[in-house]
């Protein structure tokens, strides 16, 4: 029987695959991580980091915008994250660098290569994200704010939100602390696999598809993302109402971004490479 002869498979006829397997995701996210830290000045760590802030504050602008006036709490909180989705995109498709990105990409690295060399570089970006993220949030609060005449019903909804990210300050002491801490790390693991989704997909649709049902369903549940919390609070503070920065650090910003980096870390970078190291070894060798 001659190829022209030869029955075809109904799998001959399906599109190319449209993601990467997971396995080869993290792999990717320390490849690039590694050229991140070790290629990129100072000036363009920074750069990108305050993009990557100031997309983050458009981003929550957009989910105040969309979900203020809405009586329904369900539909207000899909609107939330479908607003807040937006910004977090902004950031995958620039290549811009966000603290909870990096707080998956940078773990993936150094599991990836030799901690010795790629410490020092690791955390020169690591620092330079969070700084440069607070920088771009806070710019982009103050442009917005100065540029803008919002309605009564959009600083209802802004305070609403601010009010429930300083909600573990009423319960104070250690306890309220840690409680942040947590809700940071819950944070962080959608974002995180928000961010190894994002790697997964190879167009645009692809992409978009998990990151915003993931950061969505983060948003919803009213987790704290030390980025995010940048972004409201920013605008609130430049609106003139908020709980002031120094308390909106200690009960928020700090909290938050320890328990991102927690839980990027133990529950998305250490897992996944357990994983793909695991299956790497038990593969079949081939004679």
């Amino acid at each position: 029987m001659t190829t022209a002869d030869t029955p075809k498979s109904h799998l001959d006829e399906l599109p190319p695959i449209q993601h990467l397997p997971p396995e080869k995701v993290l792999l990717e996210m320390a490849e690039i991580g590694s050229r991140r830290a070790t290629s990129l000045s100072t000036v363009q760590v920074l750069v990108l980091s305050i993009l990557a802030g100031s997309f983050i504050t458009a981003g929550a602008l957009f989910s105040v915008l969309l979900s203020e006036g809405t009586t329904n709490a369900g539909t207000a909180r899909l609107l939330e994250g479908f607003g807040f989705s937006t910004g977090f995109f902004l950031v995958v498709l620039t290549g811009s660098l966000l603290f909870t990105e990096i707080n998956v990409e940078m773990p993936a690295t150094l599991l990836g290569g030799n901690p010795r060399e790629l410490g020092r570089h690791v955390a020169k970006l690591w620092g330079l994200a969070a700084l440069g993220n607070m920088i771009g949030a806070f710019a982009m609060g103050w442009a917005m704010v100065e540029v803008s005449s919002f309605s009564p019903a959009f600083h209802q909804q802004l305070e609403e939100i601010v009010e429930a990210k300083m909600r573990f300050r009423e319960v104070g002491g250690t306890e309220g602390w840690m409680q942040a801490v947590l809700s940071g790390v819950v944070a962080n693991w959608l974002v995180g696999i928000a961010a190894f989704l994002s790697v997964m997909g190879r167009s645009i649709i692809g992409k978009y598809i998990p990151v915003f049902l993931t950061v969505s369903l983060f948003v919803a549940g009213g987790f704290l993302h030390s980025p995010a919390n940048m972004g409201y609070f920013s605008l609130a503070s430049h609106g003139g109402y908020g709980p002031g920065w120094g308390p909106a650090f200690e009960w928020s910003l700090i909290p938050a971004a320890l328990g991102n980096v927690l839980g990027a870390f133990l529950l998305v970078a250490l897992p996944l490479w357990f994983a793909i190291t695991h299956r790497s070894a038990e593969a079949p060798t081939v004679d």
